[in-house]
């Protein structure tokens, strides 16, 4: 009447191996993009706050008539947040931007 666990133990791994056939590549790319996205609202926050203050402020400085090239203004505030518009803003009153 003795189980010989270790026999039983086997026989379930077997049927819940056959149930999964999952690449575990899938497994370290769902590990990596968890990650990632830990990272980028842990340590890039500031940064993150920063690019959607500028976004922001270029919003205000359109509605208030101040018309700024659009792609070259987006990617500096996106790329520097309100230190960008404030850079565009430097060389649109110096002229070097049209």
């Amino acid at each position: 009447m003795a189980v010989d666990l270790n026999v039983a133990a086997t026989e379930v791994a077997k049927g819940a191996s056959s149930l999964v056939h999952v690449d575990p590549i899938i497994l370290f790319a769902g590990i990596g993009l968890v990650a990632l996205a830990i990272f980028l609202i842990f340590f890039l926050k500031r940064v993150i706050v920063n690019s959607i203050l500028g976004l922001v402020t270029f919003l205000i400085l359109y509605f208030f008539g101040i018309k700024l090239p659009f792609l070259a203004t987006f990617v500096v505030t996106l790329l520097f947040g309100m230190a960008g518009i404030g850079t565009m803003l430097i060389l649109y009153f110096f002229g070097l931007v049209p």
